[in-house]
């Protein structure tokens, strides 16, 4: 491996799908031992980027190396360095979770001894010991997960790529998931993942990019892209139809989000009771148009909402 301290680099990435671009000019740096989430809308390109990363196909321009290799000139290097967990487990459900593991460790080249102590060390690391005799076709949707994810770390990689882990999964699901990819980060695995659910990039991300119509629209940790947005919201709800409109004409250009089927408009504020006075003061001077406010911090999905133009709820949908 490289002694580089970037586990991915990418540099002006470009991909078309019948003269359609997907991604146009991403670049890209992952420090080793972090975890690296790329947040987006569907049909942002995330999918296309880590496919790239992963050597499962070709950039069309600019270029990348993962593990300190070169995705293109050195896809064998790159496969051995890592593993790749795609949003749908990928598990045989006849066979047991034992089973499996063992399985994968065969077809990664380890003796039949080897293989066997290998499913059961990472049984017992994703807390499927107890499971490792039952056939999967009998296992949760988040156990599913975790022995997808466990058959992933069988050949013990140094970059894992997770392509929206949790979709499909109920809270609980989604918290153990979560639980298990800081305990790979605690080995020194570096996570790259894909992700829609906000809560989850802000959970786990030490950095996180935000790809739109196949470019990097920002980057940066959590906090640095909050403050792109504000440091607090306030949250305005109208008395009727006709006050919305008119506050939201307002404040036009200065909206920070919009929910017309709840009457309710939001615009930055530093937090300060002077600023909330005074912005209650702009838009309602007669104070019969606003019949509540509340302040928030600003959050993730406010970001994802200034930069992509959607919430997180709308760009699923698309």
């Amino acid at each position: 491996m490289s002694g580089t301290a970037y586990a991915v680099e990418a540099h002006a990435l470009a991909k078309s799908y019948g003269g359609t671009p997907v991604l146009a000019g991403v670049d890209l740096r992952v420090v080793r031992g972090s975890v690296f989430a790329l947040l987006g809308p569907n049909g942002a390109g995330k999918t296309t980027t880590v496919r790239i990363l992963a050597t499962l196909t070709g950039p069309d321009a600019g270029s990348a190396t993962v593990a300190g290799f070169d995705v293109v000139r050195e896809r064998r290097r790159v496969r051995r360095a890592i593993s790749l967990t795609g949003q749908y487990a990928a598990v045989d459900e006849l066979q047991t979770g034992a089973e499996n593991l063992r399985m994968t460790a065969r077809l990664a080249a380890l003796g039949r001894r080897d293989a066997r102590a290998r499913a059961a060390e990472l049984l017992a690391r994703f807390d499927l010991a107890e499971a490792g005799d039952r056939r999967v076709a009998t296992y949760s949707g988040g156990m599913r997960r975790r022995l997808d994810l466990a058959a992933s770390l069988v050949g013990q990689p140094s970059v894992i790529f997770l392509d929206e882990p949790t979709t499909g999964l109920d809270p609980s699901g989604r918290q153990a998931m979560w639980d298990v990819v800081r305990g790979l980060v605690r080995t020194g695995v570096t996570v790259f993942l894909t992700t829609q659910y906000l809560e989850e990039a802000d959970q786990l991300a030490d950095r996180i990019a935000v790809l739109d119509h196949g470019r990097i629209v920002a980057e940066g940790t959590a906090a640095q892209l909050k403050e792109r947005v504000a440091g607090q919201r306030l949250d305005l709800t109208l008395t009727g139809r006709g006050a919305y409109k008119a506050v939201a004409a307002h404040l036009h250009g200065r909206l920070a989000h919009r929910a017309p089927e709840r009457l309710t408009l939001s615009v930055a504020t530093d937090g300060s009771a002077a600023h909330i006075r005074a912005l209650l003061d702009e838009v309602d001077p007669a104070r019969t148009e606003v019949t509540r406010f509340a302040v928030h911090t600003a959050t993730l999905d406010d970001v994802f909402l200034q930069l992509t133009g959607r919430t997180t709820k709308e760009a699923a949908r698309v």
